[in-house]
């Protein structure tokens, strides 16, 4: 059997698709809302399975690789996130690159000889990677305008990924990269798609109330508190980033009230990406990568313990 876990954001999605572009098969598909990442506890009965895991953390699954590596699995691991010490075993095989310059999309283009380019930058402007999105675009000899429309489809797909629960989303992850499955060139996914449309409007309306959040000012850096509603939670990523990209010299974050907790959405300053996964992993359910993390549940009363560890991170 063939099992393929990816994150449900674009760099998840356009990672798994251009590997699969190259290596069809048919598989079991496991995913979830983007910090859905504790993925191969679903695989607790895999036995001689070929497993793929696609934009997760290795550390935050590490206990499940011992014992599936045990019933005779082969696991293939892509990623960029911090993974720790990668365990070493003749049937796992990882390819990942904790760098703040690049995301699994790239990882898995670069592992495929750039067959599948277009749905790379995809992946990249999805985590807000436009410079590295830029220089691939280059290299294809794409237009401004396909550039742009390829960050599109990324920022549509990674803005869908954000959620406490698949509830909060217009369209479960396993369904947008069943929707892309079929097509080889993005441009013609993007022409003949009716979740792009869904996807769009959304993301406009709920930008829309994010800028009523009320926002805080640690110096140039900038805190942004919304409530607790399904658009907050979905915006979080998104908002972030546009933030980020807006004002490159500041880090940014995002305070959403989760019923009685807080989900933070953090960004490192663009033109530094270093920090933001050390600071969120000093908070438990924190983690993520070097230019954004976040932490799932952050009590209220921990906020201004996180508040000074920022500052310290990013001194004004």
């Amino acid at each position: 059997m063939f099992f393929d876990l990816f994150n449900g954001d674009a760099d998840g999605i356009f990672a798994l698709h251009q590997y699969r572009l190259s290596f069809p098969v048919i598989s079991t598909l496991i995913t979830g809302v983007k910090r859905d990442i504790c993925l191969l506890q679903q695989l607790a009965g895999a036995e001689n399975s070929e497993i793929t895991v696609f934009d997760v953390s290795l550390d935050s699954n590490r206990r499940e690789i011992a014992p599936l590596l045990a019933r005779g699995n082969c696991i293939h691991w892509f990623d960029h996130h911090f993974a720790g010490d990668i365990p070493v075993h003749a049937r796992l095989h990882t390819t990942i690159e904790p760098s703040p310059t690049t995301c699994t999309s790239l990882i898995v283009n670069t592992a495929l000889g750039e067959l599948h380019s277009g749905w790379a930058i995809c992946g990249a402007c999805g985590d807000n990677l436009y410079e590295a999105a830029g220089h691939l675009a280059s290299k294809m000899g794409l237009s401004t305008q396909e550039l742009s429309q390829l960050a599109e489809l990324g920022n549509l797909f990674n803005y869908n990924g954000y959620g406490v629960t698949t509830a909060d989303l217009h369209f479960h992850p396993k369904e947008l990269y069943l929707a892309v499955a079929p097509f080889t060139d993005p441009f013609a996914f993007i022409a003949q798609s009716k979740e792009l449309a869904v996807l769009r409007d959304g993301c406009a309306e709920d930008l829309h109330y994010a800028t009523e959040g009320d926002l805080q000012k640690i110096g140039h850096h900038s805190l942004y508190f919304f409530p607790d509603a399904p658009w907050a939670r979905r915006i979080s990523g998104i908002y972030s980033n546009l933030k980020a990209r807006q004002e490159p010299n500041a880090a940014h974050v995002i305070v959403t009230r989760v019923g009685n907790n807080l989900r933070l959405s953090v960004r490192a300053p663009l033109n530094d990406r270093r920090g933001a996964d050390t600071l969120c992993r000093a908070f438990p359910t924190g983690g993520g990568r070097a230019g954004a993390a976040g932490i799932n549940e952050l009590p209220p009363e921990e906020l201004p313990r996180f508040i000074d560890v920022f500052s310290q991170t990013w001194p004004s």
